[in-house]
């Protein structure tokens, strides 16, 4: 069935997936491109960005339609950034994974996050280097066990923490195995001005799939704890629209009745989460890591910042959009310009 835009949802698929049979990664793909075509993006308007590593190879695997660039070893911020302000009018979804995020992109992380570059930044976490046979990633947790190399004794970093701390505006977790909270949250995050961070565990069957790993499809369906409890018929996204509210203080479950005519199910839980208290984030995920617990869903939110091309004053026009006449002064405005700063 054809969405707003004429397109089915076969055409925002990309090419054949070349990952691990069952990899969960390819379930991250399936619902970028399941959300994408309920939102009706253009995919001429979509920039796609990636790393190095298993996670980087998948946005070949969706938005055939889109543009896209495979950035080296942790430098896929980089790129995003000098992209998204040349062209602020691209809607930027980035994914990279737990190595090249963690490790030699960390730095680079942080700062994306600290200049709030609008994209969507995708953590495909498996807590292994699954393109060069599976070794520890910094996202693994201590006392973690691989049939190859041993016991993990270093402590586990927190991307979502990292970017709590670092000043993002929403950070989410999710399970690759649980397709209806991954796509909800994707739909959020394409829908957030400035930089939005999922980091999804994603089990690596082929390294790092035993029963007892943080990491794996038992451990997660296992272990899983949602933070909000809200079961969505049919969609679980609202673009914005005038605000539905509900009296506090309900008991069970209620239905609430969306602008599209369909509904959710909100039902009261006793971990009731506040994603807009910074504070309490990062104590929950402080506690999450100390407990071995595998909490899901909306982690923080914060009303938009300024993004960085906001933040540095650039034209409403995207750069790339502008005449070269505005682009290349001539030499008596570069000369007025010069005496400016004498």
């Amino acid at each position: 069935m054809p969405n707003a835009i004429g397109l089915e949802r076969t055409d925002y698929k990309g090419a054949t997936s070349t990952l691990c049979p069952g990899c969960g990664h390819d379930s991250i793909s399936n619902q970028i491109i399941s959300a994408t075509y309920d939102l009706n993006l253009n995919m001429t308007q979509v920039i796609k960005f990636s790393g190095i590593g298993c996670s980087s190879k998948t946005p070949a695997y969706f938005l055939r339609g889109s543009h896209g660039f495979n950035a080296v070893h942790g430098r896929m911020p980089s790129v995003a950034t000098g992209a998204t302000l040349a062209n602020h009018d691209l809607t930027a979804i980035g994914v990279s994974g737990d190595g090249d995020t963690g490790s030699i992109g960390l730095g680079q992380y942080k700062h994306l996050i600290r200049r709030n570059v609008p994209m969507v930044y995708i953590i495909e976490n498996n807590g292994v280097y699954g393109l060069t046979k599976g070794q520890f990633s910094a996202t693994a947790e201590e006392g973690a066990k691989l049939k190859y190399y041993g016991v993990n004794d270093l402590p586990a970093i927190d991307l979502c923490l990292e970017a709590i701390v670092g000043g993002c505006t929403f950070v989410a977790r999710s399970f690759s195995g649980d397709a209806k909270q991954v796509q909800t949250l994707i739909k959020a995050a394409i829908a957030h001005r400035g930089t939005a961070v999922l980091d999804i565990i994603s089990p690596c069957v082929t390294f790092n799939n035993a029963p007892d790993a943080t990491k794996s499809y038992d451990y997660g369906k296992e272990h899983e704890i949602p933070l909000h409890s809200i079961e969505f018929m049919p969609k679980g996204y609202v673009p914005a629209k005038e605000e539905i509210t509900v009296e506090s203080g309900y008991a069970g479950a209620i239905d609430v009745t969306m602008h599209d005519g369909s509904s959710i199910r909100l039902k009261a839980i006793d971990n009731d989460h506040d994603p807009r208290s910074r504070e309490k984030a990062i104590m929950l995920l402080e506690k999450a890591q100390r407990e071995n617990l595998f909490l899901t869903g909306l982690i923080y939110y914060e009303e938009p910042h300024p993004t960085l091309g906001e933040t540095l004053e650039l034209t409403p026009t995207a750069l790339t959009k502008l005449d070269d006449s505005l682009l290349r002064p001539s030499a008596s405005v570069l000369a007025d310009v010069m005496k400016a700063f004498a």
